[in-house]
């Protein structure tokens, strides 16, 4: 098969992978290698004498060594031989660049039966998962180290941020004031990369727990029971299905969500609280008092509230979504509560306890005389009644312990807290504060963050739906026949002239079209939902595709019809969100807001908000629209005019990221993500996406969830209270800096359309070159891969766009642009004294180095002679020469364009950690890209009147979960 003519030979890889072999896993040269059956083998070591990484290599050893023994044991020796072999060819392809290895390894795979094949992919898809989670271990156990060691704060950490805060002349009140004020919320969707189902995700967690726990002095059977236990769960995860065979439905997509609040968010959140608050303390001296009331950080979801091209959502699919946060919530409530009753048991014959919660006790359902003089408990007892009738009351349905007896359901959340809080004052004030610590603290927080609605749900629909909405509506009343067909100046006329409007332009004695009726019952639903669960239940609306003043007045008039907007009132109950995507829209944002927040009727609502008003910038298709540099280039330069703009109309800005996993679409690490946030963008108000794959990555271990809220904090308050540095040579830099960037944008941009949109071809190309036809049929998620039944690139979502060029190994979209832009602007002047002034870039302008940083990262990842193999499946030969040659001469200069920025040809020289994770597990990924070819050209090959091979059709999809997994970030 080979490469496509005229390529010639793939590019060198580093040497050096991690070899890993399945059958014995004694291929490491390490002398250094900690042996974790010995726990003698853990004492202290010298050091200069300790490799920080050998725990991390002999965990994937013994997780390797163990797959190993299950697949012999469930698939036979054949098949165990036929891995490894194949195992063997792909690590001499890959380290000693052997086209003779690859000649074989092609072979090998062709001649698999379909029966090996699925057994093959599954085989190194399991051990890119094992890898993951011992990587995670590892990570957990280096900072665990640091942390014993007493070293300086790490960066990213709130110590660290407080500690470069102190040091710059910032008080704590200034902090305590911003804390206050700051909203910082991870927004969880459902947007369709998430490969893993659950039940694969619960083994993974329990390898996870039992791997931790292999770090612990455990005497020789407990190891030997531990090690027996692991391979239990190793396979129990071989003979459970790795692949959804029926499409996710929404309601499952909201379940998906609510495990990782069970499993870290409704814990750890209220402990970054805690840790805040100690390391406040720990940096000015004196406790944090300041912050008894603040929810600086909550949480937000989309799932059951984006309909933005999902039809599957609507008015139910809503309140399915607020019925089963509250029930979570409410779950973990009263599993706190009575855990709480057994704990408190302090007795008034011992100690006092206040006429409060005296009060509280005796107003309890509980009047059993074995419990007259524990009044916690009695107490305790009420609120347990109380949370059950509250619960029924708000939808749940299977509350597991009954109550002692009937009590009155709680008004809203804040009555139950204040009942906590009886509690907890009566403890402090009678010697009890230290039985307050290990529980009733955290439930009194919790309570302040997740209320009775455990998430914001957020609602979020296309411009174009609203206006067809209206039309009707407008048509339907008499108002205007043709409301689609006015210029922008007199929709805005029309829409403020209704807005005056005391009467509604609906009425009950007409018909309207099925989108009519469910856009305004979904709307009728936010009322609902806001009256049951509270006010932060619902409280913001996003428009997609925002690209006029008339899109966001569109909304307000919709809420006005349904009474979330009220006039007289001058409020409105739902945030009126634009979402600006494209480069056209990212360029207009500052002026269509300046625009927006002008209007008086407008300016009222804003004052109702606290003179605060929300933007939402989108990553994906930006990207998608003009490529990586002009896509970060122009969401920069919106920031920047809308920071002016929102100041000159003194109204707050809280910007909204809409971030996905892969760097093409806004990923990369949060934390620097932040920071290189043009001055005045993050002043404690932020929200940003978590997407797809990305929320098991960062929340599936409760110790990682954790660490990973802390940075967004530690972030947050670094990019907002560290006084910038705007002395004559800064701004005098980013004057020289900024003209410099615009240029390469516009070369990029230019090399970026003329490939993808302008390029004859290149649409069958893409779909014939990656595994996207493919990706549109897996189960990922309820929404469709394209907005229409297209095969335009400009249709198709820019998720399943990103995950196909993972896929292949290829990443277009985090880097494609660069080189062409890089050696243009170069070219065009005096080389050496340029090529100095992007150096000078890269040192001191945090965005440009971000930007480095993460296109960096990217092409640690890509590989361009497995990228060739996708191409073989492009059946014109001309055009895949033509089109691929251009795309790896482009990698080629971007390659040596970035070598001679940061002067180095190392890939990751900053992030080695990241650079040996990559490496170590290309060796096992390469075999799965080869196996998808070949599966996807035996798929392709069938004739429509051929049935579709089952198996083929499983090995595809398998591959595809596989080298997601092995990627980590690919959606």
């Amino acid at each position: 098969m080979g490469l496509p003519a005229g390529h010639g030979k793939p590019p060198a890889r580093p040497a050096g992978p991690l070899v890993i072999p399945i059958r014995c896993l004694c291929s490491f040269n390490n002398s250094t290698m900690v042996d974790m059956d010995n726990p003698a083998a853990l004492s202290p070591q010298p050091p200069g004498n300790v490799d920080k990484d050998a725990p991390l290599k002999e965990d994937i050893r013994l997780l390797g060594r163990l797959l190993g023994d299950v697949l012999r044991d469930q698939e036979g020796e054949a098949v165990f031989d036929v891995v490894e072999t194949i195992r063997q060819t792909a690590v001499r392809f890959r380290r000693e660049d052997d086209e003779q290895a690859g000649t074989e390894l092609k072979t090998l795979l062709a001649k698999l039966s379909r029966e090996e094949t699925n057994s093959v992919v599954r085989a190194f898809s399991y051990f890119s998962h094992l890898a993951n989670i011992a990587e995670d271990q590892h990570h957990i156990r280096r900072r665990r180290a640091h942390l014993l060691a007493g070293s300086k704060p790490q960066p990213s950490s709130v110590a660290y941020a407080l500690t470069r805060l102190k040091d710059a002349g910032v008080a704590q009140d200034t902090v305590e004031g911003f804390l206050r004020e700051a909203l910082i919320a991870p927004v969880l969707t459902a947007h369709p990369t998430e490969v893993q189902r659950k039940s694969t995700l619960d083994a993974e967690h329990d390898i996870a727990r039992l791997l931790a726990e292999r770090d612990l002095p455990l005497t020789p059977k407990e190891r030997a029971r531990n090690l027996q236990l692991l391979q239990a769960r190793i396979a129990t995860l071989w003979q459970t299905r790795m692949l959804r065979y029926e499409k996710l439905t929404v309601a499952d997509e909201i379940e998906n969500a609510l495990s990782y609040y069970r499993t870290t968010f409704l814990r750890e959140l209220p402990a970054v609280y805690d840790d805040v608050e100690e390391e406040i303390a720990a940096q000015y001296g004196s406790a944090a008092d300041g912050l008894d009331d603040a929810a600086y950080m909550q949480m937000g979801s989309w799932i059951g509230g984006d309909r933005d091209g999902n039809p599957n959502v609507n008015a139910a699919t809503m309140q399915r979504a607020l019925v089963r946060h509250s029930t979570t919530i409410f779950d973990f409530y009263l599993d706190e509560v009575h855990a709480l009753g057994a704990e408190l048991s302090p007795s008034t014959l011992l100690v006092s306890a206040s006429p409060a919660l005296l009060a509280l006790a005796d107003a309890s359902p509980d009047h059993s005389p074995h419990r007259s003089d524990e009044p916690y408990r009695r107490a305790l007892i009420g609120v347990y009644a109380r949370l059950a009738s509250t619960a029924r009351e708000l939808g749940a349905t299977n509350i597991l312990r009954k109550e002692v007896g009937h009590a009155d359901a709680y008004r809203d959340a804040s009555e139950f807290r204040a009942e906590l809080q009886v509690l907890a004052d009566s403890l402090n004030e009678n010697h009890g504060a230290i039985l307050a610590v290990p529980r009733l603290n955290g439930l009194v927080r919790a309570a302040r963050i997740f209320g009775f609605h455990l998430a914001s749900l957020d609602m979020r629909q296309s411009s174009d739906v609203h206006e067809k909405v209206l039309a009707e509506l407008f048509a339907r009343a008499g108002v205007e026949g043709d409301y689609a067909a006015l210029s922008e100046d007199a929709k805005v006329r029309l829409l403020l002239d209704e807005l005056a409007q005391p009467r509604l332009l609906y009425t009950p004695y007409e018909s309207y079209s099925d989108i009519t009726n469910s856009e305004l019952q979904i709307l009728r639903m936010a009322r609902e939902i806001r009256k049951r669960y509270g006010t932060r239940a619902i409280r913001n609306y996003i428009i997609s595709h925002t690209e006029e003043v008339s899109d966001l007045l569109e909304v307000l008039l919709l809420q006005k019809e349904t009474g979330l907007f009220r006039p007289s009132e001058k409020k409105s109950d739902a945030m009126v969100i634009p979402l600006f995507e494209t480069i056209p829209d990212l360029q207009r944002a500052a002026e269509i807001m300046g625009t927006w927040m002008a209007l008086p009727i407008v300016a009222d609502v804003i004052e109702h908000q606290g003179r605060l008003q929300e933007v939402m910038l989108g990553y994906s298709d930006s990207n998608k629209d003009g490529g990586f540099l002009t896509s970060n280039w122009e969401l920069y330069q919106a920031e920047l005019k809308l920071v002016k703009v929102f100041a000159d109309a003194n109204v707050k800005l809280r910007l909204f990221h809409g971030r996905g996993g892969t760097v093409g679409r806004g990923g990369g690490p949060s934390y620097e993500a932040i920071l290189a946030q043009p001055p005045g963008t993050v002043n404690g108000q932020i929200r940003l996406t978590e997407q797809g794959e990305i929320i098991s990555s960062k929340f599936s271990n409760p110790e990682i969830g954790r660490r990973n809220l802390e940075l967004l904090v530690a972030a947050t308050l670094e990019a907002g209270l560290m006084p910038h540095d705007a002395d004559r040579e800064q701004i005098e830099r980013l004057s020289r800096f900024e003209p410099v960037m615009a240029e390469l944008s516009q070369r990029a941009y230019k090399a970026y359309r003329d490939l993808v949109y302008e390029t004859p071809g290149f649409t069958d190309y893409f779909f014939a070159a990656t595994p996207i036809a493919e990706i549109a049929e897996l189960n990922l998620g309820s929404r469709p891969a394209s907005r229409k039944s297209t095969r335009r690139i400009e249709d198709l979502r820019a998720i399943p766009w990103g995950f196909s060029w993972g896929q292949c190994r290829l990443l277009l979209p985090g880097w494609f642009g660069f080189g062409a832009a890089v050696s243009g602007w170069l070219a065009e002047g005096d080389r050496d004294q340029r090529l100095a002034l992007l150096r000078e870039m890269a040192q001191h302008w945090p965005f440009f180095a971000t930007l480095l940083s993460n296109m960096d990262m990217v092409l640690a990842k890509t590989d361009l002679a497995i990228a060739s193999r996708y191409a073989e499946l492009v059946p014109d030969a001309d055009l895949r020469e033509r089109i691929f040659k251009r795309i790896a001469a482009e990698y080629a200069e971007t390659l040596h364009c970035l070598t001679l920025v940061t002067g180095t040809e190392e890939r990751l020289v900053n992030n080695p950690l990241l650079a040996r994770s990559i490496q170590n597990r290309f060796a096992y990924l390469d075999p799965l890209n080869h196996l998808q070819v070949e599966l996807i050209q035996r798929h392709r090959a069938l004739s429509a009147e051929e049935k579709v091979d089952e198996r083929v059709h499983r090995g595809i999809h398998l591959s595809i979960n596989g080298v997601a997994a092995g990627l980590r970030n690919t959606g």
